[in-house]
């Protein structure tokens, strides 16, 4: 009899483990709960952390762990992948990509890979987050020098420059601030140019795979890429790359370049910022200076996609100035107001606001998310922790980052259990656990 129920026990259990797995072969890879967070916006591009089990009590100031300091003048966020840290910064004069060590922070190697950023209005640094692909990370910067680097040691393995080898160019004075894409074989940026408004280039090599020229589709904004980074959309059920440029939103085919579509309405003539959100077949963007807000719909028309409007948010009720926004069940969540954050929460499918309210900071704030939690990070260095609920807007603690003596810009990033901050030359690490 004990035989029996101890046969009956240890076959319920493999029953158990074997439900267990195939639950997380469901799972795509990227949505696992990992320490990871590859790229500008982590392993999605959307600003969305996998994490679980975060501190419900943010009335008092997280943990510091470490600091890491000399980093140089920069807004780059920071990425990381197998126990490293990347993100770049202004030295010496030079613009430096620069690898951490997740324990402590401490430095592994930097290496730079052009001349430091000396134009536009209030230059602070480089703006591009590096992109980590197992052996090498690749990053760009706002004079247009791209480089493929080896993670280990920092080795250049290839460059180029957006500007030279492809006739690039910004939309107006403050330099490229793209995060590359790394795209299985591929690594996908913006030059900007006429004939190479956005390529593909062979990510071990450099070598171009194909240019998209992007014809005439919009009278608002101006020539040249915007601000913003490319995100992976398969709308319509084609995979294609959407960027916000100088003149609106695109469409790309990511097979070979072919230019898709077009959508100017919500471009403006200072600076397309806010990298888009996809779901789906569909395409949200908002952006600041007085622009606004669309959701666009994506589907087969002739052989190619087409882009209709769902909606489009005139700025008094939504624009996203350049701290980004989340999507969560449904739901936007982000700083509304040109050089403003206000949280608000919009319904995705019908633009609709579900709430609005003064913020806590001053300035624009660049948002992130994790378990079930909104980040909000103001240029004057307050962070705000709140709920990520439509019903109403729960704020569930703050706290201030000190020393900010420039705007404080970096995007927040939860991974690992730790709280990422970057405030120009300094990196500061939380406990968010």
């Amino acid at each position: 009899m004990l035989t029996q129920t101890r046969s009956r026990l240890l076959l319920a259990f493999s029953l158990v483990g074997l439900l267990a797995i195939s639950s997380m072969a469901d799972v795509p890879r990227a949505r696992r709960p990992t320490g990871d967070w590859p790229q500008w916006r982590g392993p999605n591009r959307d600003g969305v952390s996998t994490e679980t089990g975060l501190r419900s009590d943010w009335s008092s100031e997280p943990r510091l762990l470490w600091t890491a300091s000399n980093l140089g003048a920069g807004l780059s966020a920071v990425s990381i992948q197998n126990g490293q840290i990347y993100t770049m910064g202004d030295r010496d004069n030079k613009e430096y990509v620069i690898a951490l060590k997740v324990g402590d922070g401490s430095e592994l190697w930097s290496t730079p890979i052009g001349e430091a950023w000396n134009g536009g209005n209030n230059s602070t640094g480089p703006h591009c987050t590096p992109a980590a692909d197992g052996a090498y990370v690749y990053a760009l910067s706002p004079n247009g020098d791209l480089a493929c680097l080896e993670s280990a040691n920092g080795k250049i393995k290839w460059s180029l420059n957006l500007k030279k080898d492809f006739d690039g160019k910004m939309m107006s004075g403050w330099g490229y601030s793209e995060s590359p894409l790394v795209d299985g074989k591929n690594l996908i940026c913006t030059p900007g140019g006429k004939e190479d408004t956005l390529v593909a280039l062979d990510k071990m090599t450099g070598k171009t795979i194909w240019k998209c020229a992007t014809p005439s589709f919009s009278n608002k904004g101006n020539d040249g890429a915007g601000y913003s980074s490319v995100v992976v959309s398969n709308g319509a059920g084609v995979k294609q790359y959407v960027q916000l440029i100088g003149h609106g939103l695109i469409g790309v085919a990511a097979s070979d370049g072919k230019f898709l579509w077009g959508y100017g309405k919500i471009a403006n003539t200072t600076a397309n910022i806010p990298t888009p959100i996809v779901s789906g077949d569909y395409v949200f963007n908002s952006t600041g200076y007085g622009a606004g807000a669309a959701l666009l719909k994506l589907s087969r028309e002739d052989g190619g996609v087409k882009a209709d409007e769902v909606y489009f948010l005139k700025h008094e009720d939504l624009q996203n100035h350049h701290g980004g926004m989340v999507l969560i069940d449904g739901y936007l969540y982000g700083g509304h107001g040109h050089n403003s954050g206000a949280p608000v929460c919009v319904e995705f499918k019908t633009g609709k606001i579900a709430w609005k309210e003064k913020h806590a900071g001053k300035g624009s704030a660049a948002v992130g998310a994790a378990d079930g939690k909104l980040f909000f990070r103001y240029e004057d260095g307050q962070v705000v922790v709140a709920e990520a609920n439509p019903e109403h807007y729960k704020q569930l603690g703050t706290f201030k980052i000190s020393d900010v003596s420039k705007p404080s810009w970096s995007h927040p990033v939860i991974a690992g259990g730790k709280l990422y901050l970057r405030e120009q030359d300094r990196l500061m690490c939380y406990d968010a656990k």
